[in-house]
């Protein structure tokens, strides 16, 4: 195995299949040293383990026989704290927690025929992994026709172990059938992979199977490639951020992001002791939507912020087994922030809670009485779909005088969504008031996500996401029923699931989850997905409009005033600003004058061969054009619309960082965007007039800094709290 230095002990348990036998051949032929190994005989004490670098059981029949595996557990773990390596592959990956690696085993286990040819999709934080050659991540090892044995991980995850990869299914990738996993113990690593090797399936791919079986050997056996497992600290999310942030410009800088995998729903945000607490919808293991955690960020300032450990996790026997989802955190009467969350279970979902263990907010004690409301209401009745019995989830509470007051979203069988609001005297008691607001408009959505009510001025705004978009009303609240007066939206681009918390001179700020626009593959090879978007500060005039605004805090992001002063663009050719990036500040002022249209472009390559273009219309119209944003194919290339609702002159300001983009327009409109050019130069910004002669009236640009802080910042911060 790379230059056959490795030696390898073949574990068995009982006689060797056809399968094990074949697998067990080609490590003898492949490596220095390749010898059969009795688990009875490693569990009897009979059996050496000196002089081999790695163990490999290899197994595609049930693991039976559990004692003897348990009892083996022992010395396999102690073979691995002392620097050796285990590979697991397919049922094998089984065993690995009556080994001791690991609390939660492989919950889909079995034999299938592959009909198509399928095999390991690779993941990209894991590319330079012995198993990967040039960096292609999708490798195919398994011919059609074959029938194949395996052990993945479907609807849970592993606690401890890191993911290196899901399925490929012919030309489609299958990132929910999770196969292959590592972690660390002591000196040494174990992986697992559940399925792609097999050894009795002819020469189709056989080279292919044999790279990977390779890889992974001699990654365990020596000093190539190692693993910490699933990152956990705090310290290991700012690394794993930092290898991200240095090789992907699409990255954001300013913006709170994943550090690696997947991001969406903004959950618990809440000030408390003086720190803003984010918590997230996140994926640990891999940049898709699954087995949902919540992840946890912290700022001081509203600027600046650091990765904190997982906050809440997934436990296998409670009613948030197959994810920890959309909830928000409030402190109770005893001082003490609390978290309200849909937990997820088979067709199920309903809401749990759980408490702060620390004043840093990092660990969480869950109810042991959850779920805390034990089924939906039944009027109205709630929607039933293909996958839950009932479409009920995500929270909203808050208290009023003594009582505690909830909103639970839903979608109802008579159509339409529906905010429904219970009360009770403690976070643990709940009684089901009724609808606080629903609608039978098909436009409103079949489902109402993530509602929240909240006062602003002497009103109250409610919002609901209905799958596609943000719909608010603004209204009055009052005795248990919403009656709205205005209607919008309260974001025009990719922008989803908003939530909120006051500081503490009461302004109410607001985050939303600023979706990708690329498709799954690209998020898959970028090894992360999702954003949220600046903190907003929402109020009302006195007609009850709304109006966004970034806080003054952000400009602590300034660090060069890149362009100042006016404009006059005349009609004809984009006029270049001078200056470039892809973390900038773009405030500005624009008087129409007799122009149709007026173009502000960013992300610009010099011939205009990608660009995205902000245009402001005297048909009452800011239009994001992303027809040219991206040569990648993946990459969505639709116009998103803002309708103005005042004449004269606009205020634009847009904040462009790495793909996300995000506008505001009169301080009232906001259309959160993305754009993922591919040529390095496409950085610059310009602007063009049509129709006529446009002016800019004022016009700043500043190149601004990163949210996150280096490590010697990091650990500087850490020392003065």
């Amino acid at each position: 195995m790379n230059g056959s230095s490795v030696s390898v002990a073949c574990l068995s348990l009982g006689t060797l299949s056809a399968e094990q036998a074949a697998a067990y051949d080609w490590c003898r032929e492949t490596a220095e040293r390749a010898d059969r190994v009795s688990v009875g005989d490693l569990r009897r004490g009979d059996a050496d383990l000196d002089g081999y670098d790695a163990l490999w059981w290899h197994a595609d029949g049930e693991i039976a026989g559990e004692r003897s595996v348990e009892g083996t557990a022992p010395v396999i773990r102690s073979f691995v704290a002392d620097g050796g390596g285990l590979f697991l592959s397919l049922r094998a990956l089984s065993a690995i927690a009556l080994l001791g690696f690991d609390d939660v085993p492989p919950d889909a286990t079995g034999r299938e025929e592959i009909t198509r040819d399928d095999g390991f999709l690779w993941s990209a934080r894991h590319a330079d992994h012995p198993a990967v050659t040039d960096e292609r991540l999708r490798i195919t090892t398994l011919p059609t026709g074959i029938t194949h044995a395996y052990a993945r991980y479907e609807e849970v995850v592993p606690s401890r172990g890191d993911l290196l990869a899901s399925m490929v299914r012919g030309p489609d990738d299958s990132p929910y059938e999770m196969t292959t996993f590592a972690w660390s113990h002591g000196e040494g690593a174990v992986i697992g992979a559940g399925a792609g090797l097999a050894f009795d399936a002819g020469d189709a791919f056989a080279a292919e199977r044999a790279q990977v079986a390779n890889g992974v050997l001699t990654s365990l056996a020596t000093d190539e490639w190692s693993t910490t497992g699933r990152p956990k600290s705090a310290a290991e999310l700012a690394s794993v951020r930092a290898s991200l942030d240095a090789v992907d410009r699409h990255r954001p800088r300013y913006h709170l992001s994943p550090p690696a995998n997947w991001l969406n729903d903004p959950n618990g945000i809440i000030r408390y002791d003086g720190r803003y607490h984010v918590f997230y919808q996140y994926n640990p293991v891999g940049p898709f939507h699954h087995a949902i955690h919540w992840g946890h960020a912290v700022s001081d300032d509203l600027v600046h912020w650091e990765d904190e450990p997982v906050a809440l996790t997934p436990s296998p026997d409670s009613p948030d087994r197959d994810g920890c989802w959309s909830g928000c955190a409030v402190v109770d009467e005893d001082g003490t922030p609390t978290a309200l969350y849909t937990g997820g279970r088979g067709e199920w979902q309903l809401p749990c809670l759980a408490r702060a263990g620390d004043g840093d907010l990092r660990t969480w004690v869950k109810d042991p009485n959850n779920p805390i409301v034990e089924e939906p209401p039944t009027d109205p009745a709630i929607l039933s779909t293909e996958h839950w019995a009932a479409e009920f989830r995500d929270h909203c509470v808050w208290r009023d005088g003594d009582a505690w007051y909830q909103l639970v979203g839903a979608g109802l069988e008579s159509g339409g969504g529906a905010a429904l609001l219970y009360e009770g005297e403690a976070l643990d008691e709940w009684e089901y008031v009724g609808p606080v607001l629903t609608s039978t408009d098909a436009d409103d959505g079949v489902v109402w996500e993530c509602p929240e009510l909240l006062d602003v001025g002497d009103r109250q705004l409610l919002h609901v996401s209905n799958y596609e978009d943000v719909v608010y009303f603004v209204g009055e609240y009052a005795d248990g029923e919403f009656d709205p007066e205005r209607e919008g939206l309260l974001d025009y681009g990719d922008y989803y699931a908003p939530q909120s918390t006051r500081d503490d001179d009461g302004r109410l700020l607001t985050w939303g989850w600023v979706q990708e626009a690329r498709d799954l593959a690209a998020q898959w090879d970028a090894g992360w997905s999702g954003a949220m978007s600046l903190p907003r500060v929402l109020d009302v005039d006195d007609d009850g409009r709304l109006a966004q605004r970034p806080p003054a805090e952000l400009r602590d992001l300034r660090e060069e005033r890149l362009r100042s002063g006016s404009v006059t663009v005349e009609p004809g050719e984009r006029e270049p600003l001078g200056v470039d990036g892809d973390a900038l500040e773009i405030d500005l002022t624009v008087d129409l004058g007799d122009a149709g249209t007026f173009d502000l472009v960013v992300l610009g390559s010099p011939d205009g061969e990608e660009e995205t273009a902000i245009s402001v219309a005297d048909a009452g119209e800011v239009v994001v054009d992303r027809s040219r944003s991206s040569l990648h194919p993946g990459a969505d290339a639709s116009t998103q619309t803002i309708p103005l609702d005042a004449e004269g002159p606009v205020d634009l300001r847009v904040f462009v960082d790495g793909s996300v983009i995000e506008v505001f327009v009169n301080e009232r409109h906001c259309l959160t965007t993305r754009a993922y050019p591919v040529r390095p130069d496409s950085e610059a910004v310009s602007v063009a007039a049509e129709g006529g002669t446009a002016t800019v009236e004022s016009l700043d640009v500043w190149r601004l800094g990163s949210a996150w802080p280096a490590a010697d910042e990091r650990e500087e911060r850490s020392v003065r709290r």
